[in-house]
């Protein structure tokens, strides 16, 4: 196989790394996550064709591929489907119903609903070639704000977007399996009700997690540009859980994951909604190349965060959806130029505080990536907007 990449993909390889890396390359990296429903509304605004990639289209420089990381490998069975919605049952072992006019779907029961069911439970081997090499259902692909079946090879799809795209892989550690498997609520009653129990089958999903990981460095075979691990364990005002607890039971999987891919030369950029400020100094502890999303409605700063931690964790994210979303020009500008001071010296990858919703006119989004283009060139001139860091 010849893997010879385009000089604008390296480039863009170059550009993230430097970031990751604290240093300042050509540009500003931008990077971005969008919601079905806002590319239908952004092609419909602007004018472009259906097929319009905005990937391509604003030629972002990275792009995350997501493997199979259902427990149980098996095609979604369809449990009721109309014109208006779909429920089904995951390889997660959860039903799940999405709605099509609404943005997110709903978990409507578990198959794991007892931690002894959650204990006995089985999961097909972390290595399994069909993660990585055949097409089919899978839920963190398959079910979100949008509804597909049968998604690609997951190594079809890292070596198309190559020629194009810094490419990162991705894994989820325990957390996001939890919600999927058990429930949220499950989860926080655990927790609280068998805290050392529990934690021994959170340390077990862990290690499972930790094996499809290094599976899915394997089967890239060198491919991979970094990794994303997915992680959310935290809401807009805290923790779900003690810091104490997390740093016991989930904080050791992600610090092998961090190791594993360290090992392989991967950067690393951990995907973790809500305020996370209680165990940000853990990520810089475990070595950590970035943190993602940096929610401005969980009270978080990227400017701020900047002054606090200097250099010692880059960051990406935190542009203020609800400003996008209120769209008035000169809070649009403000919003955008103030934050690109944590640019300064590298270490800032630009994109949204979670992802880009139907809220926000393609319009809004074209603006906010015009103005990254002109003013996040090295080095920085942000003007009024400049500040200490």
């Amino acid at each position: 196989m010849n893997n010879a990449r385009p000089a604008a993909a390296l480039a863009k390889v170059k550009r993230m790394n430097q970031s990751l890396r604290h240093e300042e390359p050509d540009r500003v990296p931008v990077g971005e996550f969008f919601w079905g429903s806002f590319l239908n509304r952004w092609r419909r605004e602007l004018g472009l064709p259906e097929d319009t990639d905005p990937y391509q289209y604003y030629d972002l420089d990275w792009i995350v591929t997501t493997p199979n990381m259902d427990p149980h490998i098996r095609p979604f069975e369809t449990l009721r489907e109309t014109t208006d919605e779909v429920v089904v049952r995951t390889g997660f072992g959860g039903v799940v119903r999405k709605r099509f006019d609404l943005p997110m779907p709903e978990a409507l029961s578990w198959e794991t609903d007892t931690l002894e069911k959650l204990e006995a439970f089985e999961f097909d081997p972390p290595g399994e070639p069909r993660r990585f090499f055949d097409g089919g259902d899978n839920q963190i692909a398959g079910v979100g704000d949008g509804f597909a079946r049968n998604s690609p090879p997951w190594l079809d799809t890292v070596n198309a977007l190559r020629n194009n795209y810094a490419v990162y892989g991705s894994m989820i550690e325990v957390s996001e399996c939890l919600t999927r498997m058990i429930g949220q609520m499950n989860t926080l009653l655990w927790v609280g009700e068998y805290p050392e129990r529990f934690g021994r089958q959170i340390l077990r999903i862990g290690e499972f997690y930790y094996e499809c990981c290094k599976a899915e460095i394997e089967a890239a075979k060198g491919l991979l540009d970094g990794m994303v691990i997915w992680g959310d364990v935290a809401y807009s005002a805290n923790m779900f859980f003690p810091p104490e607890y997390w740093r016991a039971y989930f904080r050791p999987c992600v610090e092998k994951m961090l190791a594993l891919c360290h090992q392989h030369a991967l950067p690393v950029i951990y995907h973790g909604c809500g305020n996370v400020a209680a165990i940000l100094p853990d990520f810089i502890e475990m070595n950590l190349d970035a943190y993602n999303p940096l929610e401005a409605k969980a009270g978080l700063d990227v400017v701020n965060l900047r002054r606090q931690y200097g250099h010692a964790l880059a960051f990406c994210g935190n542009g203020n959806i609800q400003v996008w979303e209120a769209a008035q020009p000169e809070a649009l500008r403000r919003e955008v130029l103030r934050k690109l001071n944590a640019a300064k010296g590298g270490g800032y990858i630009f994109q949204s505080d979670h992802s880009v919703s139907s809220g926000v006119s393609g319009h809004t989004y074209d603006f906010i990536v015009n103005l990254v283009r002109e003013f996040g060139q090295y080095p920085l001139q942000l003007g009024e907007y400049d500040e200490p860091v």
